[in-house]
C-alpha cells in the first residue's frame, strides 16, 4: 500500500509517498545503513563503487554511479544526518543534472510493520530549471518505485531473519 500527499514542512522538500512495509522500522533502518545496498532500491543508481565506514553518521558518503551503462555518471550521495530508526537526510547528487535533497522518515506500525515516508526534489543544478509541477510528475512514480524496491529488500530480510 502506497499514498502521495502533498509537500509539507515535516516530511521534506518536494512530494511525499508513503508505504506501509512488513518488517520492523530496526530492519527496514538495516537496509538504509548498508550503504551496499543503495544501488537495489534507489531507481536510477546503477551501482556503489564505495561506502564510507561511517555511512549514515552526517557527512558521510556513497560513492555511486547513476544511469544506465555505458552513460553512467560517477557521482555521490551524501548523509545530512541521520536518526537511527526514524529519520535520514541525503543530499543525491548526478552532475550534470545536478542536486536532489531527499529525506526518508521511518515510523513503527508495531510489531512486525512500519510506514516508510520518502521527499524528494531538486535543489541545484539544470534539474531546478524544470518547472516544480513537471519535476514532480517524475518524482512521484520514481519514488513509488524506490519504496516498493526498498519494502521487498526489508521484508525479504525480515522473512529469513537477517536484518544486518
Amino acid at each position: 500500500m502506497h499514498k502521495h500527499s502533498d509537500t509539507s514542512p515535516e516530511r521534506g522538500p518536494g512530494p511525499t509517498i508513503t508505504r506501509a512495509i512488513n518488517a520492523p522500522v530496526e530492519v527496514v533502518w538495516a537496509v538504509l545503513a548498508d550503504g551496499w545496498s543503495y544501488a537495489t532500491w534507489v531507481v536510477g543508481a546503477s551501482r556503489v563503487r564505495a561506502v564510507d565506514e561511517t555511512w549514515p553518521a552526517a557527512g558521510s558518503r556513497i560513492h555511486h554511479s547513476f544511469g544506465p551503462w555505458p552513460l553512467t555518471i560517477e557521482d555521490y550521495t551524501r548523509a545530512g544526518g541521520s536518526e537511527p530508526l526514524t529519520d535520514l537526510e541525503l543530499t543525491a547528487r548526478a552532475w550534470p543534472v545536478g542536486e536532489a535533497r531527499v529525506r526518508l522518515r521511518l515510523e513503527s506500525r508495531g510489531e512486525g510493520a512500519c510506514e516508510v515516508s520518502i521527499s524528494e526534489d531538486a535543489v541545484r543544478g539544470p534539474g531546478t530549471l524544470i518547472p516544480a509541477p513537471l519535476r514532480h510528475l517524475i518524482l512521484i512514480p520514481r519514488n513509488r518505485e524506490t519504496l516498493f524496491r526498498l519494502a521487498l529488500l526489508a521484508e525479504g530480510r525480515h522473512r529469513h531473519g537477517a536484518a544486518g
